[in-house]
């Protein structure tokens, strides 16, 4: 059979057409683990890291494209200008609570730092 100018045997149409459906089908699994990934990503944090703990090593980072995944699941809808959602936090000292809602009724400003003092 003439196919591009060229003759395929029919033994090199059989594993052409193989290869073929062994990319296609690696690409389906690969779609439906980034899916996966991404629908285990938009749970709550404990659900995620029960999830991924069970992973083998660096398998989600090497195999998927991990980082644009966690940002899009974990974008949030906030726009400069809107309250910050409330949270709980325990003092250093572990000896009590603090909920930024009781600080921003106080109205007093509340200024946040993200950071490692270590």
């Amino acid at each position: 059979m003439f196919i591009g100018g060229g003759c395929l045997t029919v033994r090199e149409m059989l594993t052409k057409r193989i290869l073929f459906r062994t990319f296609v089908v690696i690409l389906l699994l690969w779609v439906l683990g980034c899916g996966a990934l991404y629908r285990i990503m938009r749970q709550p944090p404990e659900a995620f890291a029960h999830f991924m703990a069970k992973l083998p090593g660096p398998v989600p980072f090497l195999l998927f494209p991990f980082e644009t995944l966690w940002t899009q699941a974990r974008a949030g809808n906030l726009h400069v200008g809107d309250p910050a959602p409330d949270f709980l936090l325990m003092k250093l000292d572990k000896s009590a609570s603090v909920r930024l809602s009781q600080l921003t009724a106080q109205g007093r400003p509340v200024v946040l730092i993200f950071g490692s003092y270590t």
